[in-house]
C-alpha cells in the first residue's frame, strides 16, 4: 500500500510510520518541517499536499496540537486554537483527501484518553478528542466507494513518562509501538467508525 502519513517526525509519528514500513508499505511522511510540508490549519497547504503526493491507497494522521491549561486560566482562543489544528485539521485532511485515496482506502485518525477519561488542564483536549471521535462516526456511515474511516485513542506513552507522568496520576502508561500497531490493523483491517483505544 501507499500510505500518507501527517505528523510522521513526532514519538508516536515515527512509530506508526515504521510499522507500517515493516508490513511492506510504502510511506510519504509530511510533517510540519519534513520533506512533504503540511500545516493542517492551513485548508491550502492540506490541498497542496494532495496534489504534489497523489494518488494513495491510505491516510494516516499523527498530528495535532492542543494547549493545556486550568479551566480558569483558558480563554476562548485557546479552546479555538486546539480544535482548528488537531479536530479541523484532520477533518480537513479527510474532507480535501476523498478523491485522493483509492477505493475501499481508509483513514486513521489520532484522538486520545482524555475524551473519556480527562485530567486537570485538560478539557481542551478532551474537547478535541471526543469531536474527532464523533467525526469518525458521523463520517463512516457516507463515505463513497467503499471508503473506512477509524480513530486511535491512546493513553500516555512509556517513552514520554518523564515528562508527562505527573499529569496523570495512576494512569498505567504503554509503549508507543503498542498504539503503533492500532494504525496498522485500521489500515490493513475492514473496519470502519471505530475509535480504537490503546491502554485503557
Amino acid at each position: 500500500m501507499r500510505v500518507l502519513h501527517v505528523g510522521a517526525s513526532g514519538l508516536l509519528g515515527g512509530a506508526v510510520s515504521e510499522a507500517l514500513e515493516a508490513e511492506g508499505d510504502t510511506v510519504v511522511r509530511a510533517s510540519r518541517s519534513g520533506a512533504e510540508r503540511v500545516d493542517l490549519t492551513v485548508v491550502e497547504s492540506i490541498g497542496e499536499l494532495y496534489r504534489r503526493v497523489g494518488a494513495v491507497d491510505a491516510v494516516v494522521c499523527t498530528a495535532g496540537v492542543t494547549p493545556f491549561g486550568r479551566v480558569g486560566e483558558l480563554s476562548v482562543d485557546d479552546y479555538t486554537s486546539g480544535i482548528t489544528d488537531k479536530l479541523l485539521g484532520q477533518v480537513a485532511l479527510v474532507t480535501l483527501g476523498l478523491d485522493a485515496v483509492s477505493d475501499r482506502g481508509s483513514f486513521t485518525l489520532t484522538s486520545g484518553i482524555l475524551s473519556e477519561d480527562p485530567i486537570t488542564t485538560g478539557s481542551v483536549a478532551a474537547t478535541v478528542d471526543g469531536g474527532v471521535d464523533a467525526f469518525v462516526r458521523g463520517t463512516a456511515i457516507e463515505l463513497p466507494r467503499g471508503l473506512r474511516i477509524n480513530s486511535v485513542s491512546a493513553t500516555v506513552f512509556e517513552e514520554a513518562w518523564a515528562d508527562y507522568g505527573p499529569f496523570f496520576p495512576g494512569f498505567r502508561p504503554v509503549p508507543v509501538a503498542e498504539a503503533a500497531r492500532a494504525f496498522v490493523r485500521s489500515v490493513h483491517g475492514a473496519q470502519t467508525g471505530q475509535t480504537y483505544r490503546v491502554g485503557y
